[in-house]
């Protein structure tokens, strides 16, 4: 089948992709853009609702990327250019669904990632990442944190984006839910906080990890469990807040 032809900034598809650049019409929409072949290669690989697929001219395919059954429209380098939000396009981009959220079953040998108000997308893209490689079960993103689904979140996540749940929520009714469920929660706090090192690994737990700044919300570490920080050995003032929750969360995980 032939693919559609897009030489024109104003075609209303190109207009659509910059539209979604914006978090109120991706939210309202509930699309996202991703950019890149490996981006596209995952999102189809985890059964991705995959609406456009946009290919510059001329630009090779890689062979491991199957294209067949999606809409594909190849455009021009400028209208590629117009597309991206990146220095140096790849020349592919894509409109995805976002997954329906079908309610997570909490249960007491899940683990969570819970973030309060990061706000750098690259520091939490990494947090979502390294939680995936982890095996942790979700990570819940609170009010002030950076849109799961901006560009350079979903572009720091390497895929992990698409394989696990990933969910907006009050982080008060997820505490309250974790103590429903005998769940340990641990804030992380230097001031008022036990070294990592004082505690074992877990069958399940939740770790809240805050803003780069502020650091987690003093109304949510009153309502932790214990509240651990990871010692500074050297003369860093503090650890990068994606960092930090790495170790946390390998330290914390119990191995299968």
């Amino acid at each position: 089948m032939a693919w559609n032809q897009i030489d024109s900034v104003k075609n209303p598809k190109v207009k659509n992709v910059k539209r979604l650049m914006k978090r109120k019409f991706r939210e309202r929409e509930q699309q996202f853009v991703i950019e890149g072949w490996h981006l596209l290669k995952e999102a189809a690989a985890h059964d991705v609702t995959i609406s456009d697929v946009f290919i510059e001219e001329d630009k090779d395919i890689p062979d491991d990327v199957k294209l067949s059954g999606l809409p594909v429209s190849t455009v021009t380098k400028q209208v590629m250019q117009e597309m991206s939000r990146t220095e140096t396009p790849q020349g592919v981009a894509a409109i995805c669904r976002m997954p329906e959220d079908t309610g997570l079953e909490v249960h007491s040998s899940h683990t969570y990632l819970l973030i309060d108000g990061v706000q750098d997308p690259g520091n939490l893209g990494t947090m979502i990442r390294t939680a995936d490689a982890a095996g942790i079960t979700a990570v819940i993103l609170g009010e002030g944190t950076v849109d799961g689904y901006n560009d350079k979140v979903v572009r720091a996540t390497q895929g992990s984006l698409f394989h696990m749940p990933v969910l907006k929520a009050e982080l008060e009714e997820w505490l309250e839910s974790c103590r429903a469920h005998k769940i340990p929660v641990f804030g992380t706090s230097v001031n008022e906080g036990t070294s990592h090192t004082a505690i074992g690994a877990q069958k399940g737990f939740a770790l809240l990890v805050g803003n780069e700044g502020a650091g987690v919300q003093q109304s949510l570490l009153d309502e932790a469990d214990q509240n651990i920080y990871v010692p500074i050995y050297g003369n860093a003032e503090s650890l990068n807040v994606s960092v930090a929750s790495g170790i946390l969360l390998y330290h914390l995980k119990q191995p299968y």
